[in-house]
């Protein structure tokens, strides 16, 4: 009879999960536009107060700059990159419309002469595809709908930016708010330590991610000024912010700069899989050498499960949601490893089926009281005494 009625609370338990992550997707859908930009500006935060901890292990300079100084180079280093990053869209989207109609003709050639190499064009209904398929390439409306998204991404960047000030600013003062909202000491230790097991992890990933990513766009920078691909500046700063999202973003970091090859070097295949093996080979550099060795297996994350993650994420929240799907994720496993109820869902999500054990019964053995959980967001500076 007991085992009956555990089973049937475990039941009713899974039921009410799942209508309230039903929910709480349709909210986060429907929400996109509030929920994207606030969680964005906290990876944002992340990143640059990885970045001043970081600053503080260089040579020489590292221990002489005080904490704020850290935080304020870090954060003017983001702006400008940032900055630079929109100011770089705004000045190539003119070459960019300018070069439209050479791109589609040379599109249009290259199918044409597809079509005659393989015998297509002997074919009674090519000149139908042609005409109704293919002359029906419109490149104008594709870069003008690419203007209009570019045009809403400054604006988002704007207020991703506003609410990262403003999250630095309450940094310390938000992970007391979030420890005293329990009225348990232990709860309280509890909720502490979930947010420094965050705020290093998450940190350091980013941070390291970070770098990767500009070492990534930077050789690939490289490779394609070599070659004279067009824009390859622009396609340099897009393939890094691209990396942070696992598998897809480094097809599309290679497959885009090469369909652009394609169309530019009309006819010169040396040209184009010049393009492809040498963005490709970067890619595996990064990705079999580099990250390992900076990152490891620091977020515990399933390979398919990331990539189940991105889909989902994406499919909620669209470009952004793809780019915010591995932190947003890792948050999560770490949440739902310190609950009963929730410990299978982490465990699946993790790499190898390991997780840490439950703090909770661990925190009220030893009796830890309320004084002890004054957390700071990404771990405490010592400098920031000086605030």
């Amino acid at each position: 009879m007991r085992d009956k009625m555990q089973a049937h609370d475990r039941f009713r338990n899974l039921v009410y999960g799942m209508a309230l992550a039903l929910m709480i997707g349709w909210i986060l859908y429907i929400g996109q536009n509030v929920f994207v930009p606030v969680i964005a500006s906290v990876i944002l935060t992340y990143i640059v107060v990885a970045l001043a901890r970081r600053m503080e292990m260089l040579p020489v300079v590292g221990k002489l700059l005080p904490g704020p100084v850290r935080f304020l180079i870090s954060l003017l280093a983001i702006a400008v990159i940032i900055t630079g990053f929109v100011l770089l869209i705004i000045q190539n989207i003119n070459q960019v419309i300018a070069l439209v109609p050479q791109y589609q003709a040379s599109l249009l050639r290259i199918i044409q002469g597809l079509a005659v190499q393989f015998g297509f064009e002997t074919e009674p209904t090519w000149a139908t595809i042609r005409r109704d398929v293919f002359g029906e390439i419109r490149l104008q409306s594709l870069i003008g709908s690419t203007v209009t998204s570019i045009s809403v991404l400054v604006g988002t960047v704007f207020v991703i930016t506003v609410y990262t000030g403003f999250a630095l600013g309450e940094r310390r003062v938000f992970a007391r708010k979030l420890a005293r909202m329990a009225t348990d000491p232990a709860d309280s230790a509890l909720i502490s330590q979930i947010v420094d097991t965050i705020n290093d992890r998450i940190g350091d990933y980013l941070a390291a991610k970070t770098f990767i990513n500009l070492v990534l766009g930077l050789i690939s920078y490289v490779v394609m000024l070599v070659i004279g691909l067009d824009f390859a500046a622009f396609w340099g700063v897009l393939i890094a912010i691209l990396n942070y999202i696992p598998y897809l973003g480094s097809m599309a970091g290679v497959i885009a700069p090469t369909a652009i090859a394609i169309v530019q070097f009309e006819g010169d295949w040396s040209m184009i899989a010049t393009c492809f093996f040498g963005l490709t080979f970067c890619q595996i550099f990064v990705g079999s050498f580099l990250e390992p060795s900076l990152m490891g297996r620091s977020l515990n994350l399933s390979p398919l499960m990331i990539l189940v993650s991105v889909t989902a994420w994406g499919s909620v929240w669209g470009i952004s949601g793809a780019l915010l799907a591995v932190p947003v994720t890792a948050i999560l496993v770490i949440i739902f490893s310190e609950f009963e109820g929730t410990r299978p869902i982490a465990i699946l999500l993790s790499r190898s089926g390991k997780i840490p054990p439950q703090r909770h019964e661990a925190i009220r053995r030893n009796g830890h009281q309320r004084a002890q959980i004054i957390p700071t967001i990404n771990g405490t500076l010592e400098d920031d005494a000086a605030e």
